[in-house]
Formats: structure tokens, C-alpha cells, sequence
């Protein structure tokens, strides 16, 4: 099977997605706009109103009951702004980005160079089934893990009880930190446990624990929207989405040292490159799911969808995965290789999980990549999680809320991500040998740029276009490090461990941004109109989102140039950076 028939299995997957959210399109712009977007978001007005019936009367459209001994505003004298109604799209518009989205993929993957390495058409074939369900289950332990960011927007227009945002930018820094820490400190027991058990069981594990977590959290918010803010759900949301959430972190932690640690069987060193780019491409596809489409949900039914959705999808991912992929290619009944990774010749018994964590943090190569991926964990996620929230926060004085960018967010992120990605595995291959180092490098320094420019744009119409072509850059090298480096460098033995090491750094970059960004940057403020209003109102005040990942771009760059020429070594045989 070549890479244009594995190409059109991916749409047989993807497509009814795809469809089901035109679906979505169509019933949200067929709801007026004046009207709340959102089941469950009241006016800041009604939130001293008990439960259900508040709720209920702001959808109505109509005002909502004052407790008793208070008189109604008479409607006259409502404060309430309304945006004009947006004309409604013709079906090409909202086709476009779909089809954006279809044509890159099938040109990037189309076009992936072939290298003579003597596979047979069957273990070509048994491949593709193999990465196939394996990486679009990754891909919606995406979906399910950034769908927190999407339903702040939903949040953030329900008042509390007090009349405060629901989920204000603090709020959201609290809950996606914790998670974070989760994730990242999970590396250091998930991959032992990986490397002894093997990727198809972590998987399992894995999104059979993210679906269960996505469900409550899907009931949590259910829980919220039936019974109002002042019910115990509305009291404490805040902090049963954080411990919900460190939950599902844990458990999507499985993900991609499953995903790494089941593929580096299949993946000879010098066809890694290429895997890197699938990788790179499988993260874009969960962006794209978890924003475009996630936003799709959230416009055309109730936020719990936006937990719901990934949960079925993942138990959809969940029944393929167990009924179809297998640890290497001597278990799906074909013959093993030699991959010529560091476990090339290392015919032992596997070392204990200390024993390989020592193995590996003693290695200079591993640690430098581990440091490199700390800053795109913090590049990368301020970039992705920022972006619309800046936008929509300063809108008043910018306008960027309705363009292109930030309409189409989900679907740019997963073109650059894909194109980045194949830029990278292609000229790591072919130009650089196999060497990740130079790569990185590179796309270090592209970042260093945009982000000089940014700090200088980001109050411009220039400001969605940079953060576009600067996240093409750091998912490509998230792609490069964490999805190919780790299995060259670790072997196909210790990978798990390796993976566990660096995206556990990722992760702690992560968690340094949200603790950082929650810090510096605005807080929000409601109008009695429900409109966003204060200091986050003003782009002045978000000067720190961009000044904030110029230090880490080239503290990135520099630990770059420290592996511009290591390869993997047979054991005995150890890297040098």
C-alpha cells in the first residue's frame, strides 16, 4: 500500500467528521444573533436569580425573574448591546477551510519521498493499518485535552453567582497548569510502564481513561447548565474541572509515548524523518479537531458537547486500535528488523526503569533535546491557547475578532503544522543525513524572528498571520524531538522512558507558560451588557504575551546548535552531542 491509498483511508476516517461539522455550521447559523450562544450563558444581570428558571428565561430572549422584593428593569433601560446579525455563509465559504485542509494533506502525504529499505508491498500495507487508527486515536486525545480552551469561550460568558465570568483568563491558567504538571510528572511512571507492557496496551490505557475523564467532565458541565450558578456545580465548577482534568492529563500522557514506542518498530533511522512528518501531521489533525471543529460544536448545541464529542470519538478509536494494531511487525505476523536506532545490537534483557532513567539522563544528546523541547512546550502553547483569547478580549480596539485567522484558527494551525512538519522529516532525511539537530536549529531561528516582529506587531492585522507561520515552526520541531529524535536516540528498547523524558519537559514548559501568562497577563472584566471590558480590553496591557517567548525561542536556538551533528549510535557506542 503506498502512501496515496493510506492517504484516502485517512479520509474514510475523517470525512464524517468533517460532514458533522458542516452539520454544525449550518444549525448555528441558523440561530439568530442576538440571542445567547451558548445553552446556559445568562446576563450578568440574572445571575442573582436562582438555578434552572434564570437560565431558562435569559434564553427565552426575555428578561430574567428578580428575586422577590426587587422590581425588574424595565427593558427600556437594559444596558444590553448587540452585535449586527452576520450575513450567512454560502456553502463554499464553509467548505473552504475544509477543503484548504483536504488538498495540503493530500499533496503532503502524496508527495512523502520513498526510500529503498527492501519492505515488501504486505509490510507496507500492514504498516499504514498500523499507524493508521493508532495515530487518529492520538490525534482525538487532542481534541479531548485542548477542548478545555475552547469551552472557556463558552465559560467565560456565564456569570457566577457573584456576576463574574464563570471561567475567567486565571481561571483557565489554573486549570490548564495543574493539568499541565500532571501530564508531564505522569512521564515518569507511564514510561516505564510503557516500555515494559508496550505501546498498544499504554494506548488503550490511555484514551480508555481520557474518554471516561472527557464523560464527566461532559456531565460536570451538564450538571452546571441545568441547575445555574448558585447550585453546588456553579459554587465549585472551577475546581472540579481542574481535578477532572489533571485526571484525563494523566491519562492522555499515554499518548504519545505509546504512540512513539509502537512505531519505532515499524521505522527505520532513516525513514524517521518521514514518520516525524505523519507525526506532525496526526498533531495538526487533533488541533484542527479540537478548535475549528470544537468551535463548530460550541456555536450549534451546548458546551458539554465539546466533552462529549471527543469521548465517543475516542471510544470509536478506542475498538480499532484494540481490534487492529500490534506492538511490532513480528506480532502482526511479519518478520522484524534491524532499525539502526540506539538498541541496534542490544539483544539483553531490557534493564529495569531506573536503571534506563539513569541511562538516559545520563546522556547528553537526550537531556539537550529534553531542554530544547521545554521551551517549545512554552512556545507552542502560548501561541495556541493566547492567540483568540487575545483577540476576543481586545476586539473593541483591534477588530481581529471575524478574521480569517481567528475563524479559521483549528484549520491554519493544522496546515502549518503539517507543512512544517514534512519541511522538517523531509530536509532531516535527505539534506541533514538523518541529523534532527540542524532542523531544530533552523526553525529556532525562523521563530526568533517572527517573535521579534511580533513584539512589535502584535497590536496590528499582522498579528494572526506571524503566530500562524511561528506555530508551523514549533510543532514541526515538537514533531522532529519528541516523535523521531526520542525513538533514534532512546531505542526502540528504552524509547518509552526517552519519550517520557523529553515531552515530560515539554509539559514542564507548558506549565511554566500558564503559571507565567496567568500572572502577567490582564484580567477580565463583564459589562452588564455581558462584553468583555477593563484592562484586558486594551492591547497595551497584553505587551507581555509576546515579550514573554522571545527569551525562550533563543535559549531554544542555542541548545540547538549543541546537537547540529549527533546521530544515533549502536549501544556500546553512545551519542555525542
Amino acid at each position: 500500500m503506498n502512501a496515496r491509498n493510506g492517504f484516502l483511508i485517512l479520509l474514510v476516517f475523517v470525512l464524517p467528521m468533517f460532514l458533522m461539522a458542516q452539520d454544525t455550521v449550518e444549525a448555528s447559523t441558523a440561530q439568530p444573533s442576538d440571542a445567547v450562544a451558548e445553552r446556559g450563558s445568562v446576563e450578568p444581570s440574572t445571575a442573582s436569580a436562582t438555578g434552572k428558571a434564570a437560565m431558562q428565561a435569559t434564553e427565552a430572549g426575555g428578561a430574567a425573574v428578580p428575586p422577590s422584593g426587587q422590581q425588574a428593569t424595565p427593558p427600556a433601560e437594559e444596558k444590553k448591546v448587540t452585535k449586527p446579525k452576520k450575513e450567512k455563509k454560502s456553502f463554499f465559504e464553509k467548505f473552504a477551510p475544509i477543503l484548504i485542509l483536504l488538498v495540503v494533506v493530500g499533496i503532503v502525504v502524496v508527495r512523502l519521498p520513498k526510500l529503498d529499505l527492501g519492505h515488501s508491498p504486505e509490510f507496507r500495507k500492514r504498516r499504514v493499518m498500523n499507524w493508521l487508527p493508532l495515530g487518529l486515536t492520538y490525534a482525538f486525545l487532542y481534541m479531548g485535552r485542548y477542548n478545555v480552551k475552547v469551552s472557556q469561550h463558552a465559560f467565560e460568558k456565564m456569570p457566577d453567582a457573584m456576576g463574574n465570568p464563570m471561567m475567567t483568563n486565571m481561571d483557565f491558567a489554573t486549570i490548564f497548569g495543574w493539568g499541565t504538571a500532571v501530564y508531564g510528572a505522569s512521564f515518569l511512571l507511564n514510561g516505564p510502564l510503557t516500555d515494559k507492557y508496550g505501546g498498544r496496551r499504554a494506548i488503550l490505557v490511555g484514551a480508555g481513561g481520557a474518554l471516561v475523564a472527557n464523560l464527566l467532565m461532559g456531565l460536570a458541565t451538564l450538571s452546571l447548565v441545568t441547575n445555574g450558578p448558585t447550585g453546588w456545580m456553579g459554587e465549585n465548577f472551577v475546581t472540579v474541572l481542574t481535578l477532572l482534568y489533571m485526571v484525563n492529563m494523566y491519562f492522555q500522557s499515554f499518548g504519545a509515548v505509546a504512540v512513539v514506542k509502537t512505531n519505532a518498530p515499524w521505522f527505520h533511522v532513516r525513514e524517521r524523518g518521514v514518520f516525524g512528518a505523519i507525526f506532525g501531521i496526526l498533531i495538526s489533525l487533533g488541533i484542527y479537531f479540537a478548535y475549528d471543529i470544537g468551535y463548530m460544536i460550541q456555536d450549534a448545541y451546548s458546551v458539554e458537547w465539546l466533552f462529549l464529542t471527543p469521548a465517543f470519538m475516542l471510544f470509536v478509536f478506542w475498538v480499532l486500535t484494540f481490534l487492529i494494531v500490534q506492538n511490532s511487525p513480528g506480532e502482526a505476523g511479519l518478520t522484524d528488523f534491524d532499525t539502526a536506532d540506539a538498541s541496534s545490537g542490544d539483544d539483553g534483557p531490557a534493564l529495569g526503569a531506573v536503571a534506563v532513567f539513569k541511562l538516559m539522563l545520563k546522556n547528553p544528546v537526550i537531556m539537550t533535546i529534553a531542554c530544547i523541547e521545554f521551551c517549545s512546550g512554552f512556545l507552542r502553547q502560548a501561541i495556541m491557547q493566547w492567540y483568540r483569547t487575545f483577540a476576543k478580549n481586545t476586539d473593541g480596539m483591534l477588530g481581529e475578532k471575524g478574521s480569517f485567522v481567528y475563524d479559521n484558527w483549528g484549520m491554519l494551525l493544522c496546515c502549518a503544522g503539517i507543512l512544517g512538519g514534512v519541511f522538517a522529516g523531509i530536509i532531516s532525511d535527505r539534506v541533514f543525513q538523518s541529523r534532527r539537530g540542524p532542523v531544530a536549529g533552523i526553525l529556532y531561528g525562523v521563530m526568533i524572528v517572527l517573535g521579534g516582529i511580533l513584539v512589535f506587531t502584535f497590536d496590528t492585522g499582522a498579528v494572526g498571520w506571524i503566530v500562524v507561520f511561528m506555530s508551523m515552526a514549533v510543532i514541526a520541531v515538537h514533531g522532529m524531538l519528541s516523535g523521531t529524535a526520542s525513538m533514534d536516540f532512546g531505542g526502540r528498547k528504552n524509547v518509552g522512558v526517552a519519550v517520557g523524558i523529553i515531552d515530560g519537559f515539554v509539559y514542564a514548559g507548558t506549565a511554566v507558560m500558564a503559571i507565567t501568562y496567568g500572572a502577567i497577563l490582564p484580567e477580565q472584566q463583564l459589562n452588564e451588557a455581558g462584553e468583555i471590558v477593563g484592562p484586558a480590553a486594551d492591547p497595551a496591557n497584553w505587551i507581555a504575551w509576546p515579550i514573554a517567548m522571545v527569551p525562550f525561542a533563543i535559549i531554544g536556538f542555542l541548545f540547538a546548535l549543541k546537537v547540529w551533528n549527533a546521530k544515533p549510535k549502536p549501544k556500546g557506542k553512545p551519542a555525542e552531542a
